[in-house]
């Protein structure tokens, strides 16, 4: 027994000592690692930050300079409203004045999702951490800087109030747009001094802290600043700062920000998406203090002609058509490169929303600017550009629904009769274009969207027929990508905005690779070119407005696109290795006034742009399409098909589906047409029309006696 007890005092001894010795071993480092810490009475040496700097793709052009230099202006803590300061405890740290220096809860909440995640994620960190972090630190995310961080702040702790530490915090923390300090800040933002602020003001100041540039007043997330500002009011709600009328009324108020004083700024719209690009890649403070290089992409030359083409055009479409905006992305074809890119016609008009990129971030309808998706499909499955089509009134069955058809009409109200796809895709000729969908596809067809770039199109159910006039949404950024795919012949380039980022040191961070990628054989490509580029087939569309189209001893392709009510106008147009998408419209969705269409709106600005861009590109051509061998007379270009039996002949004239299975156009032609949920509709049509424009109507569509066969001219060569 007295064995056994002091073999248990030796165990217990032995825990203490070495609980004692991990004690002493953990003050040991903590002691070293104090040591190693900077003194919180130098508060005011701090590390030197450095500006990042973003240049055209020369490296000469300065387009926009995120300074290191800190715009500050330290006031009194007397001088902060009490607004500025229970917003700030609302959403940064409700326990500021009663913690010591750190709050566990916190700590231990964040401490275990880190260790979940292996790395730290989440800080859990108090106003005087945040204070040690920003004066002293650097802002890796490793849990040693984080007991660094904690010693500092019990040090500060200990040499400064509670009210000194806030203080020095309101006057320290970064709010964007080099505003430092709570006073920096209300002059940014508001334009009055830090003392004068609302209650809304307040809730807006103090949601910026945590991420200056997404949340910025004068970028692309607004809405999410609003909503983090509301939430910091029902914060300060809760915990009785302030009442439930001051919120709901704080909540519901508009605020008035100030234009953006940002200094010397080229193309603003592409330069924030190269910040906005920097700052999720590299983290806030790295590029407000880090010094960076940024070598893009973009030809400024080239941005500027851009900007002037913008401006000129949306002036010229607001005294017009009521169409005060437009937007403009210009891309190499060839290696994805963005040269220029322009969101909107004024990035600093506030009240129109100018600062919004239209470019990268509007969900816009297309109009007919989608079609060629629907073409390059159906040319893939074995349909050709002479392949006949009937352009009548027709109306399509949509769910063996009367009350769900579909009835598209034409732009000019106008029925053409038999057309080629090639004359449906030059000409944009709805009724075609919409038949040509059903052939192709339509999942099939935004399967081809989706491999050129395109990302929008994901609620499928949304999408019928229509889609091929527009009834989809689309990015202006993308679209210009997905027609460099036709102008590459099938190679898909990933789009870039940057070709080199180098640090402070000189030490290359990442640097532009081409990334190439093929989505469709180079003769389906080759088609749509043909058919855009074809100028004497495109008249039929343009005709007044033909010169704007053409460009002397230049091969350029054209697409254009208007969409419901005249609210999006589009041209896209490219040569075999330059590609830019232009839209006009309103930002509020308005239409523009019945004739701002493509043609009218966008095709001119499109022209003025290219006019003078293509002065420094190369004369090509696009290579001609392998000439197609097709059997069945309707593929190839014949809407008339006879059938003979002794001396008889019998002349048949039926809509396409009577000849092919939609899905397999080169096969067997259908035993059973008719039972094609289209076929009624489609061939109703097609019988009028030969009643009203054949002679001796009477002698076509006989019954074809067994034994009559197809008198078929030999397998046929289109050329081009």
């Amino acid at each position: 027994m007295k064995k056994k007890k002091k073999l248990l005092l030796k165990i217990i001894g032995l825990f203490f000592l070495i609980i004692f010795g991990l004690l002493l071993i953990g003050l040991t480092l903590l002691a070293r690692m104090a040591k190693e810490l900077p003194n919180p009475e130098q508060f005011v040496n701090r590390q030197i930050t450095q500006s990042t700097k973003i240049y055209d793709r020369t490296g000469e052009t300065l387009l926009y300079e995120i300074h290191g230099e800190e715009k500050r202006t330290i006031i009194p803590f007397e001088e902060i409203p009490k607004y500025a300061k229970q917003a700030a405890i609302a959403i940064e740290d409700q326990n500021f004045y009663t913690h010591p220096a750190f709050d566990w809860r916190s700590i231990i909440r964040a401490l275990f999702v880190n260790l979940l995640k292996g790395r730290v994620v989440q800080g859990g960190s108090t106003i005087t951490q945040q204070l040690a972090k920003n004066a002293f630190l650097t802002p890796e995310r490793t849990f040693s800087r984080k007991l660094k961080e904690l010693i500092l702040s019990y040090w500060l702790e200990r040499r400064y109030s509670k009210d000194e530490i806030f203080n020095l915090y309101l006057n320290q923390i970064p709010y964007g747009a080099n505003a430092y300090g709570i006073e920096a800040a209300s002059q940014t933002y508001f334009n009055k001094p830090a003392k004068e602020l609302s209650l809304a003001e307040a809730a807006i100041l103090a949601a910026l802290p945590k991420a200056p540039s997404y949340y910025s007043p004068w970028g692309t997330h607004v809405d999410e600043l609003k909503n983090r500002k509301n939430y910091i009011l029902s914060q300060m709600f809760e915990l009785k700062f302030i009442d439930k009328e001051e919120k709901i009324r704080s909540q519901n108020k508009e605020l008035k920000f100030t234009s953006p004083n940002i200094g010397s700024i080229k193309a603003p719209h592409f330069v924030m998406m190269v910040r906005e690009y920097l700052n999720n890649k590299y983290g806030e403070e790295t590029i407000e203090r880090g010094g960076l290089k940024i070598i893009t992409t973009l030809d400024w030359p080239l941005q500027e002609i851009a900007e002037k083409a913008v401006r000129e055009g949306a002036e010229r479409n607001e005294e017009l058509y009521k169409g005060k905006n437009s937007a403009l992305v210009a891309q190499d074809a060839k290696t994805g490169q963005i040269l220029a890119l322009v969101g909107s016609r004024d990035y600093f008009d506030i009240e129109n929303e100018g600062n919004f990129n239209v470019a990268s971030q509007g969900l816009r309808q297309p109009g007919s600017s989608f079609k060629p998706f629907a073409y390059i499909t159906a040319f893939k499955k074995g349909y050709s550009p002479e392949t006949v089509i009937f352009d009548l009134p027709t109306e399509f069955d949509t769910s063996n629904n009367p009350l769900k058809s579909y009835r598209p009409e034409n732009f000019d109200q106008k029925f053409r009769g038999p057309v080629t796809f090639r004359q449906g895709l030059a000409q944009s000729i709805n009724l075609p274009s919409v038949k040509t969908l059903y052939l192709a596809g339509i999942d099939d067809t935004i399967k081809t969207a989706q491999d050129f770039g395109i990302t929008t199109l994901k609620q499928r159910n949304r999408y019928g027929l229509s889609l091929v006039l527009g009834g989809g949404e689309i990015k202006l950024i993308e679209m210009v990508g997905a027609y460099s795919v036709f102008s590459q012949e099938g190679i898909k380039h990933k789009q870039t905005l940057i070709l080199k980022i180098e640090d402070s040191k000189g030490i290359i961070l990442e640097k532009y690779i081409d990334q190439a990628t093929r989505v469709i054989e180079p003769q389906f490509a080759k088609l749509i070119n043909d058919i855009l580029s074809d100028q004497e087939t495109r008249k039929g569309l343009f005709q007044n407005s033909f010169n704007l189209t053409v460009f002397p001893d230049r091969e350029v392709a054209l697409k254009t696109g208007t969409s419901n009510d005249y609210k999006d106008a589009w041209a896209f147009g490219y040569t075999p290795s330059f590609v830019v998408g232009i839209w006009a419209g309103n930002n509020n969705n308005q239409p523009m006034q019945k004739h701002g269409s493509s043609i009218l709106a966008a095709v001119p600005i499109w022209h003025n742009f290219l006019n003078k861009a293509l002065i420094n590109q190369p004369f090509e051509s696009f290579n001609k399409p392998e000439p197609i061998f097709q059997v069945k007379p309707t593929l190839r270009g014949e809407y008339i098909i006879y059938y003979k039996l002794g001396d008889e002949i019998f002349p048949q004239i039926h809509n396409i589906l009577y000849y092919v299975n939609k899905d397999d156009p080169t096969g067997p032609e259908p035993q059973n047409p008719e039972q094609n949920s289209q076929f009624k509709n489609w061939e109703e049509p097609v019988l009028l029309w030969i009643k009203n424009n054949i002679a001796e109507f009477e002698q076509y569509n006989k019954p074809i006696p067994d034994n009559a066969y197809l008198i078929e001219a030999p397998t046929s060569t289109i050329s081009y």
